[in-house]
């Protein structure tokens, strides 16, 4: 009789789909970001960005893949999305409601909040698409031509609504990832367009090797540098600190349980990435708007605003640490973990279960959770001090190394889960046939 195939084999094949399927819609969202918008003159526009790289509008194309510096329908990238997610996130802690749906409601409430996430992503892009239009009709190149070839509402309202659709295609893309792909869609496509923009940054350090304005010396300083910070990133992201968790013995009719040592794994970054998107998008928003206006006040406040502007990164590290201690307090509860840890029959040696165990676990994750908000500080703010000193490209370090290196990481354990679990499915089934015969 023939025996029935192990799950290993189909096991192989699902994460295989899953990788071509994940690498598709990356595929797609790269040609998107090369699809220029209606009505706009590419020779005018790369003359206005010429030198922009260490600006804000550096920085916001870093996070749009390119999309910016292109004016494509994917102008706008996944920041908007981004930024709906903070203020569905910070209502969910003073609304009632919204604290409703995320706790009592499991999957249909977080499918409200997604939902509404959605509605709010709208909003904003197009809030974002009205003042980027009206800023497009004001640029000129150095040579005073016109980016937009014919202004009006015809041209904006094009824009508005092209932006808006881009988008939403890209919201959506990332949800397709995250449903069928490897998982976390929305941080991939920002990954992958910031390695896209990799070979451009390469060809920068070139030119300025071959202009003399860069050493070898000073370049293979800064290449110590770089692999010094990504060594230190790992590093980081793998530390934890492990709480000592015993359990009670038991008796359970003529058996006894229970007796066992575990650990409580705390990490010292628990947020990740999060809170450095986060406070990228928040500065992202009013700094945009005030860059393409040419009222006074706001090109004050854009000027205060840019990357290396000392304002800019107060602001920037404040926002970090206070995202690191937010985000935090949404995805992991001290309170939730005593509680389960106390019917389980679970204790920490020397602290009492109960209330006691729930703020012992708060004053240790609070530390890990500040010296976690400094290192993630000390890392984003790592290209101000590279730019300044060596003038070296953005892409190099600070933020958008964080995310290559965190996402990069993340997507890799994702692939170790998923081949273990099929191995295990794979030697449970030759174990039940094997019990069979």
């Amino acid at each position: 009789m023939k025996q029935p195939a192990s799950t290993g084999g189909s096991g192989l094949k699902d994460l295989r789909n899953k990788v071509l399927f994940t690498f598709f819609i990356l595929g797609v969202y790269r040609i998107g970001v090369h699809v220029p918008l209606p009505g706009i003159d590419g020779q005018a526009l790369s003359e206005f960005f010429a030198g922009a790289e260490h600006t804000l509008f550096g920085l916001f194309d870093m996070f749009a893949g390119g999309g910016l510096k292109n004016f494509s329908i994917f102008a706008l990238g996944i920041m908007p999305y981004i930024s709906a997610s903070i203020i569905m996130q910070l209502l969910t802690v003073v609304s009632p409601t919204l604290s409703r749906w995320k706790k009592d409601e499991g999957e249909a409430g977080r499918k409200k909040i997604t939902q509404w996430t959605r509605y709010g992503t709208v909003m904003i892009t197009l809030v974002q698409g009205m003042g980027i239009s009206v800023g497009l009709e004001q640029m000129t190149s150095p040579d005073g031509a016109s980016v937009v070839i014919e202004g009006g509402w015809a041209f904006r309202l094009t824009t508005v609504f092209t932006l808006t659709a881009g988008t939403i295609f890209i919201m959506w893309l990332g949800e397709r990832i995250t449903a069928r792909g490897l998982g976390n869609g929305i941080s991939l496509i920002i990954f992958a367009g910031i390695v896209a923009g990799f070979p451009g940054a390469l060809a920068n350090v070139y030119q300025l090797f071959t202009a003399g304005e860069l050493t070898l010396f000073m370049g293979i300083f800064v290449l110590a540098i770089v692999v010094g910070v990504l060594l230190f990133i790992v590093f980081v992201e793998r530390g934890q600190r492990r709480l000592p968790i015993h359990y009670a013995k038991r008796m359970m009719g003529r058996k006894m349980y229970g007796g066992q040592t575990s650990h409580l794994p705390l990490k010292l970054n628990t947020s990740g990435v999060i809170p450095a998107i986060f406070a990228s998008s928040i500065l992202m928003f009013p700094a945009t708007i005030a860059s393409f206006s040419q009222a006074g006040f706001l090109e004050a406040v854009a000027n205060h605003l840019q990357p290396e502007s000392l304002v800019y990164n107060l602001i920037f590290v404040a926002l970090i640490i206070f995202f690191c201690f937010f985000y935090t307090a949404i995805i992991f509860d001290p309170k939730d973990i005593a509680e389960n840890l106390k019917k389980q029959g679970g204790f920490i040696p020397g602290i009492r279960p109960g209330l006691r165990t729930k703020e012992y676990i708060d004053a240790v994750l609070s530390r890990l959770t500040f010296s976690g908000s400094i290192y993630l500080s000390l890392v984003c703010v790592l290209p101000v001090f590279m730019i300044r000193e060596f003038n070296v490209p953005f892409y190099y370090g600070g933020t958008a190394l964080l995310i290559v290196v965190v996402v990069a990481m993340d997507t890799m354990s994702q692939f170790q889960s998923h081949l273990i679990s099929r191995h295990y499915e794979g030697l449970m089934t030759k174990t039940r046939i094997k019990g069979r015969r």
